[in-house]
């Protein structure tokens, strides 16, 4: 009797139900199907988790009246937005749950604890706030209701991406299926057994060559060193080494590579940066925050902003993701750019200090601006002109 597993299996994991079979499923399907899982999954969460700790590398920086400051809001989402949670694993699983669900859902206890809802159940209305029940979080159910004015609530796309690429994935599983196959075939252990008329119709033999053709020959082809008995009126012939195909596992490994590529790209992350590769490593970067990241962190920072502080963003009072810090800074590759920001007075030391990760200098020569001798105003370049063509001047 098969079991009637794949349907549910699927369909936890983000599957379309309209496109999952009701067909039971047998053991050995069921195992071929945790191969095909491993490998849609690997790469689901390949890019998952890269999102997450790249946003978990990103600092919450709060102002008030325009001015930066590091006060409990600043505490909370950069060190300890709760008890059992830094902020690191907090905004890990908070992206994770936003980019397996589509949706996020961010309580605060009345203690003001951050928690991120591991289950909910959420009423939707046109003109009146949301309303959020049952919300779990861990083994604790919330008594209370939340409105949508009390939550942070956070949908990714106006339609899940997960399904997609699934969809995506069981039309290309079958070229995984059949080069792991002909690999398979190819390097099977295959010949020919003859047996003589008479033989084939004697029952006694026919007994005999049931248990050799179960037994002995998968004992005789598993084995590294081993004889195959054989009874009169049979002859058997080893072609095996005639069978080899040009299919390797690294034709296979390129297909598996082939579904990491669409997922990535599904997720707006480049796919040289899941594969390794160094070569184009940086412009993969620029790239993976400029559509990825930075549109990610703005919507989160939107969303934060408008239930945390409101219309006080309007007099300065607000809360901004940096993501400079997301990629490394290397001090000496960037000394040139470093001297010429001085220089040109657009930054101070400290904002510099800021930037490559180094801790503030706290004397006032820091916090000033430099500019060489070599930037000056149109106005004050003629009059240099002017004061050395007048030949009264001395």
């Amino acid at each position: 009797m098969g079991l009637n597993f794949k349907r549910w299996l699927l369909q936890k994991l983000g599957g379309d139900q309209a496109q999952v079979s009701n067909e039971d499923v047998t053991a050995a399907e069921m195992f071929g199907l945790s191969a095909e899982i491993h490998v849609r999954e690997l790469a689901f969460w390949q890019c998952t988790n890269m999102i997450a700790n790249a946003v978990s590398k990103c600092e919450f920086k709060t102002f008030q009246n325009g001015k930066e400051i590091k006060g409990d809001e600043y505490y909370r989402w950069n060190v300890e937005p709760n008890k059992n949670q830094n902020s690191s694993v907090f905004l890990q699983k908070m992206i994770s749950k936003l980019f397996s669900e589509n949706a996020v859902l961010v309580v605060e206890a009345s203690d003001g604890q951050l928690l991120v809802a591991d289950s909910y159940s959420r009423k939707e209305y046109a003109l009146l706030e949301d309303v959020f029940t049952q919300v779990t979080v861990g083994d604790f159910v919330f008594k209370r209701s939340f409105t949508q004015s009390d939550v942070l609530f956070i949908p990714l796309h106006s339609r899940n991406m997960r399904p997609l690429v699934n969809g995506l994935y069981e039309t290309y599983k079958k070229l995984i299926e059949y080069g792991m196959k002909s690999y398979t075939k190819s390097r099977g252990m295959k010949g020919v057994l003859s047996i003589d008329t008479m033989a084939a119709g004697d029952p006694k033999a026919k007994e005999i060559f049931e248990s050799i053709k179960n037994e002995g020959f998968k004992r005789f082809a598993d084995a590294e060193n081993a004889v195959l008995p054989m009874w009169k009126g049979m002859d058997y012939t080893d072609i095996g080494s005639k069978t080899y195909s040009n299919e390797g596992t690294r034709d296979i490994r390129a297909m598996i590579d082939d579904v990491s590529d669409f997922t990535a790209r599904a997720f707006g992350v480049p796919p040289a940066l899941l594969s390794g590769d160094v070569q184009g490593v940086s412009d993969a970067l620029d790239q993976f925050l400029t559509f990825c990241i930075d549109p990610l962190c703005d919507m989160l920072s939107e969303e934060i902003n408008r239930k945390l502080y409101g219309k006080s963003v309007l007099n300065g009072d607000y809360l901004q993701i940096d993501t400079k810090c997301v990629k490394h800074v290397d001090l000496l590759s960037v000394s040139t750019a470093i001297d010429k920001l001085i220089s040109s007075g657009a930054f101070c030391i400290n904002d510099i200090r800021v930037l490559v990760g180094e801790p503030l200098i706290e004397e006032e020569w820091a916090y000033k601006h430099f500019i060489t001798k070599n930037y000056s105003t149109v106005q004050d370049l003629l009059a240099a002109l002017n004061q050395q063509m007048d030949p009264n001047t001395g």
